[in-house]
C-alpha cells in the first residue's frame, strides 16, 4: 500500500501533501506553500500573522484548515496546518507577494475563461480538445473522450429530469453503472490503474471507453423509457443499463481471451500513442 503523504517539488522547494482517502483530496503544508512564495526565514511567524488577519476578516478559509502529521526536517512527525487545494488557492489570493502574483493572474484567467465557456459551450469543447493533444493523446483517443463527455451530459440530464440530485447522488449512480458493467466500483477501479483524484475516464483504453458509453447511453434510454423517480429508482435503472455493457464485455473477452478492464493509466496510454507517431 503506497503512503498517503509524500513531498512534491516547486522550483526546488519542497512542499509537504498529504493524501486523504475518504474524500479523495490532497492537503498541502501551508507553511511550506507560505515559505516558497514570501521567501520569509520564519514561514510560520508569517502563518501565524497571516491567521490572525483571516480570523479578523471572517474569512472561510479558516475554517477550512486540517491538520495532518507530516514529517518535519528533522525526520519527526508533528501536526501540520494543511489545505486542500481549492482552499489553497483562495489562501494565496491573500499573500501579499511578487512571487504569488503569476498565480493570481492565472486564477483570474482561468475564471474569466469559465465565464466565456458559459456563454459559449463550444469553447469549452476546443479547449478540452487542445488540453488533451497537448498531453500526449491520440487523435483518435481525443475524439471518443469527447464522444463520451457528450454521452455523460446526456445522461446527467436525464437524472436531473428524474428528481436525481447533483453530487452525492450522480456520485451513487455512477458507481452503480461501473460495477454493474466493469464488475468492480469506481473506487476500485480506480485503485487498479493507479489513481488518485485523477478522472477515471481519462485514464481508460478506447475499449474501455466505448464500453463506459454503451453502459451510460443505455441507462439513458432505459430511463427516458421507465422514467425512474428518485434514487431508489434510478439505482435499478443503473444497474440495467450497466449489464448492457457487461454482456458486451464478456462476450469480447471470449471471443479474444483477454480482459477488457485494464490497469493501463494515462501514463502507459499516452506513452504508447508517442511511441507510434
Amino acid at each position: 500500500m503506497k503512503q498517503n503523504t509524500s513531498i512534491i517539488l516547486f522550483k526546488q522547494n519542497q512542499i509537504r501533501r498529504h493524501w486523504e482517502e475518504a474524500n479523495e483530496k490532497w492537503y498541502f503544508s501551508v507553511i511550506d506553500v507560505i515559505a516558497v512564495l514570501t521567501d520569509s526565514t520564519i514561514p510560520k511567524r508569517y502563518w501565524s500573522d497571516l491567521k490572525a488577519k483571516l480570523v479578523k476578516e471572517g474569512s472561510e478559509v479558516y475554517d477550512k484548515i486540517v491538520r495532518f502529521k507530516l514529517k518535519a526536517p528533522d525526520g519527526k512527525l508533528r501536526e501540520t496546518d494543511c489545505l486542500a487545494t481549492e482552499d489553497m488557492l483562495r489562501l494565496i489570493q491573500s499573500v501579499p507577494s511578487p512571487k504569488a502574483e503569476p498565480l493570481k493572474l492565472w486564477l483570474a484567467r482561468v475564471g474569466y475563461e469559465r465565464i466565456e465557456e458559459t456563454e459559449n459551450p463550444e469553447l469549452t469543447i476546443n479547449r478540452a480538445l487542445e488540453t488533451y493533444l497537448k498531453k500526449g493523446y491520440s487523435k483518435a483517443w481525443v475524439n471518443q473522450r469527447l464522444k463520451s463527455i457528450e454521452v455523460r451530459n446526456e445522461l446527467t440530464n436525464e437524472w436531473r429530469r428524474r428528481g436525481v440530485k447533483k453530487g452525492a447522488e450522480y456520485a451513487i449512480l455512477t458507481d452503480e453503472i461501473t460495477q454493474a458493467w466493469a464488475d468492480r466500483s469506481v473506487k476500485d477501479y480506480k485503485k487498479l490503474k493507479d489513481l488518485k483524484k485523477e478522472n477515471l475516464r481519462d485514464n481508460m483504453t478506447n475499449l474501455e471507453l466505448i464500453l463506459n458509453m454503451l453502459a451510460e447511453a443505455s441507462t439513458t434510454e432505459i430511463s427516458k423509457k421507465q422514467k425512474p423517480e428518485g434514487l431508489k429508482q434510478n439505482k435499478q435503472i443503473a444497474q440495467k443499463g450497466g449489464n448492457v455493457a457487461k454482456k458486451a464485455r464478456l462476450e469480447i473477452e471470449k471471443e479474444t481471451g483477454q480482459e477488457v478492464i485494464s490497469s493501463k493509466n494515462a501514463k502507459g496510454l499516452v506513452s504508447r500513442f508517442t511511441l507510434k507517431s
